[in-house]
């Protein structure tokens, strides 16, 4: 179970990364953030994998449910 879901398919592109990058900074180890989001995430991961050390690319999911809502899960290590 996620620690944090946040739905990001009402919040403006501009605010959505900046709020997924201090959700995340404030898990715990071992936690995950679940994001919704309307397209595919993949730009985020690469962002993630690069910029965030303590981001565990290799347990990072993403599902899509729907045409417009794809389910992510972004582990912290």
């Amino acid at each position: 179970m996620p620690a944090e879901t946040l739905d990001l398919r009402e919040v403006p592109p501009p605010e959505r990364h900046p709020k997924i990058h201090n959700s995340f900074a404030a898990l715990d180890s071992g936690e995950t953030l679940q994001i919704i989001n309307d397209h595919e995430p993949r730009p985020l991961f690469y962002e993630m994998k690069a910029e965030v050390e303590d981001f565990d690319a290799e347990n990072y999911t993403v599902e899509q449910r729907d045409d417009d809502e794809f389910v992510a899960t972004l582990p912290k290590q």
